[in-house]
């Protein structure tokens, strides 16, 4: 392969984000998710690496479709306990300096106003480095816990976030001119009221008079990254994203996903070459093949077959502790339908119920793994970019930060020699390190420059 891979850390501000029960590990150290200092060591480790990011994930809700209860979630620490992923960023970022950040917040929930000002100052204090993984946000009890009795309907979320990304493109973009600033000592003036605008947004869910609180950040509009490969969320993605996260194993329908994504996007106005495409990889490294298969299978001793259900029955809507048919039936429903395509009686390469329980009893079983020798697993990487057409991996962790620290000693060094990973950071914004030096702000093919300009006055 030609260009270089962009890698990002999938994290997550909890006890157990993917590889249930490995908490109990005596090597593990997520019990101190806690500490500040498990945070920073870790920014460190990923700098001392070269990563692009760390990719931080959320729930708002419990996992409680799996036996119609939220108790297996809660005994098998199921994202649970977790806590929240922007207040980690700012002491990562303090010990730092080209590390960059994606966390993930609901369009479905938050106000956008006061989410477009929090992702503002985080781009200011960084210098450019913030990125947002758009969500919908799928968990009943999320819904529950915002005041709603049922969730809204899956269509209809994407909906919703249409008009989200309308009202903070409006503030990111056109609310404040490039000079608005003028930090004119002589005559008191800070910012000029008349380069700055209220947005006057009235819409069907959000109504927000503006303007934006915060004076521009070095990339206004914070890098956008997007994770949802269902029909609906396809459309959006073709839309908004500049990164797009796509899971699953099937290599034909996953590049024939990204193929989808590239066209519609270019019909959407957008230059399709603007979008960056990741997937999520579990790396196991020894100094040997053998050495990484015995590793493998000490971390599945610890792995909680119980958790994987439930982690799996919440993200599809089937529950597994009670589900009687052979095959999901693909009529599709309000959590991630994109789940439901992949392994339903109408996909590609169905996968029975029972085959589905199986797979998940071991780490790394919704997605790639990668086991053996640091040459192996850039081997894996490669094939794999080149096979789907990838842009880049979110690599998760097993044991942290065993897991990271073996690819970082091992798995980098490899790649890096092959000339497909960076031996430096590149100089500029989050932005520009995906797509070149002067791509700090937004294409002006993407929808969101159409906001800028325009009239301005400050009513």
């Amino acid at each position: 392969m030609s260009k270089k891979l962009h890698l990002n850390l999938f994290e997550m501000n909890c006890l157990g984000h993917l590889s249930h029960g490995l908490w109990a590990h005596p090597a593990d150290q997520r019990r101190r998710y806690t500490d500040l200092s498990f945070w920073t060591e870790l920014a460190v480790l990923l700098e001392r690496g070269k990563f692009d990011a760390v990719f931080m994930a959320d729930v708002l809700g419990i996992y409680d479709v799996y036996g119609e209860s939220k108790k297996s979630a809660v005994r098998n620490a199921v994202q649970i306990p977790a806590n929240d992923p922007f207040l980690v960023i700012p002491p990562m970022a303090s010990v730092t300096k080209h590390l960059s950040f994606v966390v993930t917040s609901a369009t479905t929930y938050e106000s956008p106003f006061a989410f477009a000002r929090r992702m503002s100052t985080l781009d200011h204090l960084t210098k450019g480095r913030m990125a947002w993984n758009i969500v919908t946000s799928y968990l009943p009890n999320a819904a529950q816990n915002f005041g709603l009795d049922t969730m809204v309907g899956h269509d209809e979320r994407y909906d919703m976030a249409d008009e989200y990304l309308e009202v903070v493109y409006k503030l990111w973009e056109g609310s404040w001119q490039d000079d608005a600033v003028v930090i004119d000592r002589n005559n008191g003036m800070y910012s000029d009221p008349a380069k700055i605008r209220s947005i006057q947004h009235k819409g069907k869910y959000f109504n927000v008079q503006g303007p934006h609180l915060s004076e521009p950040s070095l990339q206004r509009t914070p890098v956008l990254y997007q994770a949802g490969t269902s029909q609906r969320g396809k459309v959006f993605a073709a839309r908004h994203a500049e990164g797009v996260f796509i899971t699953g194993t099937d290599t034909t329908l996953m590049k024939k996903q990204i193929g989808d994504i590239r066209r519609q996007a270019e019909q959407e106005g957008r230059d399709p070459a603007l979008l960056k495409f990741f997937t999520g990889i579990t790396p196991i490294v020894g100094s040997t093949h053998e050495e990484a298969l015995r590793k493998l299978a000490e971390l599945n001793s610890y792995y909680l077959h119980e958790g994987g259900l439930v982690h799996f029955s919440s993200s599809s809507g089937y529950d597994l502790a009670s589900y009687a048919q052979d095959y999901f039936d693909g009529t599709g429903n309000n959590f991630v339908q994109s789940i439901s395509e992949r392994f339903s009686k109408k996909a590609l390469n169905p996968k029975s119920v029972k085959d589905i329980i199986s797979s998940l009893s071991s780490v790394g079983s919704m997605g790639f793994m990668a086991v053996g020798t640091p040459i192996e697993v850039a081997d894996r990487l490669e094939q794999l970019a080149d096979e789907i057409g990838l842009d880049g991996f979110n690599i998760m962790q097993v044991l942290s930060p065993g897991t990271l620290e073996d690819f970082v000693e091992g798995v980098v060094p490899e790649l890096q020699r092959r000339g497909i990973y960076r031996k430096d950071y590149e100089e500029g914004t989050m932005r520009e390190r995906l797509f070149g030096t002067g791509a700090r702000l937004l294409s002006d093919s993407h929808p969101a420059a159409s906001f800028r300009g325009g009239n301005v006055s400050l009513v």
